[in-house]
């Protein structure tokens, strides 16, 4: 059943109306998207993942997300950062991830960018665009929801300044609304703190 801009399921919760009836994205939206999410492997995850997502959309991602795990060592900015030509060779073979050269070449520069900072120094730096939620009311429907903000672009060009790639505006605002720095599940979603 569908109210407005909510999808109520078999379960009986209201849920964002992105949501749908996939059982993937009911999982994600309410374990994971909007949950503060801390730890610069984990964000340097969330931000690779984004910019893969780039023109696709994030079921995309999402059902892709263990093979990308396996083949990028796990996430971990270090392994990553060590990756040559063999390994971008070996990536742009494999199906089970998004065989995009520039995007594979930007996760591996952005690792080395990673690990650069000093630890904790990626989460700080994100974090430091947060939105507090009571700051913004709370989104009534998806119509609501922009593509970007003054935040995340402001996140953008800070990452970019740093070398950072595939790290631009809505790209940011989407790990920020998925990393929990942002809360923008609907009102009247169950998850809506």
């Amino acid at each position: 059943m569908v109210r407005t801009d909510l999808v109520i399921e078999d379960d009986g919760l209201a849920r964002c109306g992105w949501v749908g009836a996939d059982p993937e994205y009911i999982r994600y939206h309410d374990e994971e998207w909007g949950q503060p999410l801390h730890g610069d492997r984990a964000l340097f995850e969330k931000m690779s993942l984004e910019g893969f997502q780039a023109g696709l959309s994030w079921i995309t991602i999402l059902r892709k997300r263990p093979r990308f795990r396996e083949v990028f060592a796990g996430f971990e900015p270090e392994a990553v950062a060590a990756f040559d030509e063999h390994d971008i060779a070996r990536l742009m073979t494999d199906a089970g991830i998004v065989r995009n050269r520039a995007k594979i070449e930007a996760t591996i520069s952005n690792a080395r960018l990673v690990t650069e900072m000093a630890p904790g120094e990626l989460d700080a730096l994100l974090w430091s665009f947060a939105v507090p939620g009571d700051e913004r009311p709370r989104p009534t429907g998806l119509r609501e929801l922009p593509a970007t903000t003054a935040a995340s672009e402001a996140l953008s060009r800070a990452l970019r300044r740093r070398g950072f790639r595939f790290v631009g505006p809505t790209t940011m605002y989407a790990l920020m609304q998925s990393a929990g720095m942002v809360d923008d599940h609907l009102d009247g979603c169950w998850r809506a703190a």
